[in-house]
């Protein structure tokens, strides 16, 4: 397949993002070169997340306008697919979707093939562990876009047919939380690393989100307790903050951009917050806007853009060229793991009286000064109420599809979102057709999920 084999330009690894990083400029090494010392495996790591940069351009169509949160402006092009649960197999953001994640797995495959001639023991592991997390968090990406997907764990080659077909997800998830596992042991802390690299820290938060969708609820809640107690992360006070001030002590991992950079900004900010009358995507739909607490004065100014109440409010670029923008992505933070960890204790169950778990869903209402549970063991939880604070609390950071498919709550909340704008949705929605141009290149032997042409 043309993006597990990886021939565009063999996705040279002339890095421009070193300045986020802090690493001095690696040049003249192409992925299918002969690496020979610690530097140049750190370029290829490097190119893992200048990879990783891809993924947030368009992913917000594929999670939010698929969910009850967002739309387009007025039905522009094939975003109007997303929004209408009426996604075609030759629509062109899903292919990109595919290929920006397999992308960052053959990159991380890379480095994985290389590191033997890395001779710092700290830095080898430091590099095992980077790509490892960022395999790991791609292959997730896919499995939960996707379904069953072809599982790759080496650099493949245009004869490896074994690779053009789909693993079942119970296979990925099992590779996926083995990388992780990995990682958090071979990751350093967040203070002996570079802001936008992958640290323990993160591979815990990512891993403790794979345990839940695996239904394995006690190692999640052990490894989001670890994160809760430590000292490395911290809830800001101003939930504004968490977005306009980068860097902050509750990010956990982020996929950092720069302004006015040709190479290094994104245009999400654009498409969400600065379309205009020409364009404009990601628009709040109304149910998300009803669902919005009238005493939530910290947070509403943040979800809604002040300029037009209509557009998405968190990544308002700074930027001169409006296409150019340097907000940074959130992948994970703190808020996110206190609201995990109520889930956790949650089990699958629709509520708790865990004073545990309502000191986690209070942690981060108390923060925007909203109103709390008791904690004295007489307060109940419902899973409703987490799920409520969650769509809120981590709106347009893509989380509400999953989320809502994670706890069993996607057919009943997104079928009844869809009824009542009188669009046709059936479970089969909830995973994205498998790109028509990866089976023609597969030959047939990629197969399609159910409820799209065959």
């Amino acid at each position: 397949m043309k993006y597990l084999i990886v021939p565009i330009a063999l996705f040279t690894l002339t890095i421009g993002c070193d300045d986020l990083l802090n690493l001095a400029p690696k040049s003249e090494v192409g992925a299918n070169g002969f690496y020979r010392n610690d530097d140049e495996v750190e370029s290829a790591v490097i190119a893992i997340y200048d990879g990783l940069q891809a993924i947030p351009e368009r992913e917000f169509a594929l999670t939010e306008m698929r969910s009850d949160n967002t739309k387009t402006k007025s039905s522009e092009g094939q975003f109007a697919q997303f929004e209408r649960f009426e996604v075609e197999p030759t629509n062109g953001i899903v292919a990109n979707h595919w290929a920006f994640n397999y992308n960052v797995i053959f990159r991380s495959n890379t480095v994985l093939e290389n590191l033997g001639v890395v001779v710092n023991t700290s830095k080898r592991n430091q590099f095992e562990g980077e790509a490892k997390f960022n395999r790991a968090l791609a292959h997730f990406n896919l499995v939960r876009a996707f379904g069953d997907v072809p599982l790759v764990d080496r650099v493949v080659e245009p004869t490896d047919t074994d690779y053009f077909t789909r693993d079942d997800a119970e296979v990925v998830y099992d590779a996926i939380i083995a990388d992780l596992e990995d990682a958090v042991t071979f990751l350093p802390a967040k203070a002996n690393t570079d802001f936008g690299r992958a640290t323990s820290g993160a591979a815990k938060a990512l891993l403790s989100k794979v345990y839940l969708h695996t239904e394995d609820y006690g190692l999640a809640e052990t490894l989001l307790e670890d994160l809760i107690n430590g000292t490395e992360y911290s809830l800001v006070p101003n939930y504004r903050e968490v977005f306009y001030n980068e860097g902050n002590d509750e990010i956990i991992f982020a996929i950092p951009y720069i302004n006015d950079d040709a190479d290094e900004s994104q245009d999400f900010s654009f498409e969400m917050t600065a379309g205009g009358v020409r364009s404009g995507l990601n628009y709040l739909t109304n149910d998300f806007i009803q669902a919005i607490d009238p005493n939530d004065t910290e947070r509403e100014p943040v979800l809604r853009n002040p300029n037009n109440n209509a557009e998405v409010g968190k990544f308002i670029t700074s930027s001169a060229n409006v296409r150019f923008g340097g907000n940074d992505w959130i992948v994970l933070r703190l808020a996110d793991v206190y609201l995990m960890h109520a889930e956790a204790i949650m089990a699958g169950s629709s509520s708790t009286q865990s004073i545990s778990a309502i000191q986690s869903y209070n942690a981060v209402r108390d923060r925007v000064g909203l109103s709390t549970l008791a904690e004295d063991g007489s307060a109940t939880l419902t899973l409703e109420e987490l799920m409520a604070e969650r769509r809120i609390e981590l709106a347009f950071e893509n989380h509400r599809l999953y989320d809502l498919v994670r706890t069993g709550l996607a057919i009943q909340e997104i079928g009844a979102f869809a009824s009542s704008l009188g669009y046709s949705f059936s479970p089969n929605d909830l995973l994205l057709p498998i790109p028509q141009s990866e089976r023609n290149v597969s030959e047939g032997l990629l197969t399609q999920n159910p409820g799209y042409q065959q």
